[in-house]
C-alpha cells in the first residue's frame, strides 16, 4: 500500500512540475492584413502594372528579459529587409506594396522572450501608359 501512495505522490509532483514548465514556455502568433492609405488613387484592374516579386518578406526581432524589453522589432527594419529581398533596385521606380500582411510572434522561454515582426507583400511596378 505504501508503494502505491509513493507512486501516486511522485506522479502528482511530476504533473505539477510539467504544468508549471508549460506555463513558463510557449509562443503565440498574430497575423493581420494591413492596408496602406495615401492621397493617391490607383486602379489595378487593367494591365497598368506588373508584379516584380510575389510574397516578398522582411522580418525584425527583439529581446525581452524578465518581461523588460531591451530591443523591440521595428517596422523600418522589417520593411528594409522586405525591399532587400526583392533582389533588384526599386529606388526611382513607381512601385507599391499590395496584399501586405503583418505577422507578430512571441516565443516565451523561462527568463526571456523573443518578439518577432514579419511583413509580407507583393511588390508591383506601374507601367507607363
Amino acid at each position: 500500500m505504501q508503494e502505491y501512495r509513493g507512486l501516486i505522490f511522485r506522479c502528482a509532483i511530476n504533473f505539477i512540475a510539467l504544468a508549471c514548465v508549460s506555463l513558463l514556455l510557449g509562443c503565440y502568433s498574430v497575423g493581420e492584413i494591413k492596408g496602406q492609405t495615401t492621397g493617391a488613387q490607383v486602379n489595378l484592374s487593367g494591365k497598368n502594372y506588373k508584379v516584380i516579386k510575389a510574397g516578398a518578406m522582411g522580418s525584425s526581432s527583439g529581446f525581452m528579459l524578465l518581461g523588460i524589453p531591451f530591443s523591440g522589432p521595428t517596422y523600418a527594419e522589417a520593411k528594409q529587409e522586405l525591399y532587400s529581398s526583392i533582389g533588384q533596385e526599386v529606388e526611382g521606380r513607381s512601385v507599391a506594396l499590395v496584399n501586405q500582411t503583418e505577422d507578430r510572434e512571441l516565443s516565451n522561454f523561462i527568463f526571456f522572450q523573443l518578439p518577432k515582426l514579419t511583413l509580407t507583400a507583393d511588390v508591383i511596378e506601374f507601367l507607363e501608359q
